[in-house]
């Protein structure tokens, strides 16, 4: 039945529910992130109030229970009551979104750069807490507010205070009622409080951990450029470098100009890389407007350098920023009096005057700087040029390589003989090797296409036991089987460059199918193939990816009926029940003169074949010293296996 959807259905939330049933709308989520994010809404504020002036400590203790606290040494919360607004500053600050203080940015009235701006933080954190408590001291009064899953529980209380220091102090426990996860690692903060000082120079930022009661201090005096020193001093191409400046414009012409401030610390480095943006202390993990900057400014700059240096190579392409920032450790932090953040958890801006400015403001920079270092200019082109040019030289490698494994339809023609199946479902697909041009025609006719490929090898190929790589990777029987398989090999050497990086996930088939007569010939190039796989490609044995199709030994005909025996004693059990019958007993044929009909039924059909799953024995010296002893150069040994098992193998004469 229908739900009922009229004009009652309609509903709005209200108060403390807006963020409590919603918490990801203003946080970004209702996990744990989100959680981290409203104490970081408190953190930013503390630090809004320092960067004005007021107060050079923040203070975080995190609690075994989870409760978080956040103090600063600023002028305090105003909490009395607002005649403009006509309501006390405590509701508008703790139980009214969008209302705040800093909406004014833009004429300095109360904060000009400021991390806060929506008027969002500081409420939606209460609303989303199990308990506040927020203490206030200024003007000589101390203010005190209990809040309870988003209501005020009692009135504000004030009284006299003969305290000087001034400041907001604000305990509370995130709720699992809107939150999933309210447990914020340590580390969070850790984290968060480094950056923080990395972007707010002077400013001490001191996190209690009462889980262990450990205490750390964080204080950056020269901010940026002391961080880009603690990163990559040591192994710095290049001395660090610091631009600053100030900037005023738009996002367009109609809009009301407002004030940046630009800075950026960077070096280059062999070893360490890093890109870090923040704007107004907020990191920007997705970055925007900054990143884009950099990227622009830096690329033309450094392009621009190597063309006047004649650094490139006669038709070379041109660098990319992926070679500049894989040597590069660089921090940006601005500040502006308007900021478009995506949303409320700030992780990227996207201020059009602000990417234009920090753009024009990097390319000056660079050009003066490349100017005045020569040195340093040469050792940036040097170094970005064999970025670049190993990138490339990567990246080749990889194509080629992939060319060469690649299992799409020009493996037709690039690989002599090989018949393909239709299917791309590598779960179904599989690959005949199979010995000589007359098996690939019996085999062909006899399989099914769908899911069925053969491959033939022509004659015996390369005993690789004994082979060294350069003569085996020049085989070209072999280079075709690993082309065809498509994993590439487990060996690396200089003969085979382009062929050395295994991966088992780029196997074209779910089964590696070895089929050869059943004749002394036929199990050599069996145990000659076996060998490829132990010494080029073992995991594919290891991993049960490789059979043998076993062949019938003998045809017995009776009454138009034919009979398939795989042994000798299969085959006196057949003639046993044809005792007192007519029948003709043959030796079979070799798999090139067998009808399609027959290899299919005994040797391709997956209900009636019978396949040999070849796995590695748990003794790998014993494996070792078998192939040695057929293949190797055990001759002793070898002479002894023959006396020993060469009797299984004598032909038998054709029987009729």
């Amino acid at each position: 039945m229908a739900k009922k959807y009229d004009n009652t259905s309609i509903s709005s939330l209200k108060g403390a529910e807006r963020v409590r049933k919603r918490p990801g709308v203003i946080f970004g989520s209702d996990g744990i992130e989100g959680c981290c994010h409203s104490a970081f809404e408190i953190i930013s504020n503390a630090i809004d109030e320092a960067r004005e002036g007021y107060g050079e400590e923040i203070r975080v203790r995190l609690f075994e229970d989870g409760t978080i606290e956040v103090q600063d040494f600023g002028r305090g919360i105003p909490l009395d009551y607002n005649e403009k607004e006509q309501r006390y500053n405590w509701e508008l600050v703790f139980c009214e979104l969008y209302a705040g203080g800093k909406y004014n940015n833009n004429a300095a009235e109360n904060y000009e750069y400021s991390l806060g701006l929506n008027g969002l933080g500081a409420c939606a954190t209460q609303y989303a807490s199990e308990f506040m408590d927020v203490e206030v001291i200024r003007e000589d009064y101390k203010y005190n507010l209990h809040f309870e899953r988003g209501e005020n529980a009692g009135e504000l209380q004030k009284e006299r205070t003969k305290e000087k220091t001034t400041g907001t102090t604000i305990r509370w426990r995130p709720d699992l009622d809107v939150f999933t996860d309210i447990d914020i690692p340590p580390e969070y903060f850790l984290s968060v409080l480094k950056k923080q000082a990395i972007v707010n120079s002077g400013l001490k930022f001191i996190f209690s951990n009462e889980n262990d009661g450990s205490e750390t201090v964080f204080k950056y005096e020269t901010g940026i450029l002391d961080y880009i020193n603690e990163v990559a001093s040591e192994k710095a191409i290049t001395a660090p470098q610091f631009f600053a400046a100030e900037r005023v414009g738009s996002d367009r012409p109609d809009k009301p100009a407002y004030k940046v401030k630009l800075s950026v610390a960077f070096c280059i480095n062999a070893e360490v890389s890093m890109l870090e943006y923040y704007h107004n202390s907020s990191f920007l993990e997705h970055g925007g407007a900054p990143d884009r900057a950099v990227r622009s400014a830096f690329v033309s700059a450094i392009d621009q350098y190597i063309k006047n240096s004649n650094k490139y190579n006669k038709n070379e392409s041109k660098i990319t920023f992926a070679d500049i920032a894989d040597c590069m450790c660089l921090v940006s932090s601005n500040f502006s009096t308007v900021t478009s953040y995506e949303n409320q958890t700030k992780k990227s801006i996207t201020n059009k005057f602000v990417q234009e400015a920090m753009t024009d403001f990097l390319k000056h920079n660079l050009e003066v700087y490349f100017i005045e270092n020569r040195d340093d200019a040469d050792k940036i082109a040097s170094q970005v040029l064999i970025n670049k040019r190993s990138r490339e030289t990567a990246e080749k490698s990889r194509i080629n390589a992939k060319k060469m494994l690649a299992g799409g339809a020009d493996v037709l023609t690039r690989v002599q003989k090989f018949v393909d199946c239709r299917t791309k479902d590598i779960k179904r697909r599989e690959i005949y090797i199979v010995e000589g041009d007359s098996a690939l025609g019996s085999c062909k006719l006899g399989r099914d296409a769908e899911f069925q490929a053969i491959i033939p090898v022509r004659g015996k190929i390369l005993n690789c036991l004994k082979a060294d790589y350069e003569k085996i990777f020049k085989n070209d029987i072999i280079l075709d089987l690993a082309r065809v398989l498509g994993c590439g090999v487990e060996v690396k050497s200089k003969h085979n460059k382009s062929l050395n990086t295994f991966d088992m996930s780029n196997l074209r088939w779910s089964k590696i199918i070895i089929c050869t007569d059943a004749d002394v010939d036929g199990y050599q190039i069996r145990t000659l193939i076996l060998t490829m796989f132990y010494r080029l490609m073992p995991e594919l044995i290891d991993a049960g990816m490789v059979y043998i199709a076993e062949s019938p030994l003998f045809e017995v005909n009776s009454k138009g009926k034919t009979y398939f025996a795989y042994n000798e004693e299969e085959k006196v059990k057949i003639l046993g029940k044809l005792d007192g019958k007519k029948y003709t007993l043959q030796r079979s044929k070799g798999l090139g003169e067998n009808q399609p009909e027959m290899m299919w039924e005994t040797t391709m059909n997956p209900k009636t074949r019978r396949l040999i799953q070849i796995m590695p024995d748990e003794n790998s010296d014993l494996t070792q010293a078998k192939f040695e002893i057929l293949l190797g150069d055990n001759l002793e040994g070898r002479k002894h296996h023959i006396a020993n098992n060469g009797g299984k193998y004598i032909a038998l004469t054709d029987i009729s």
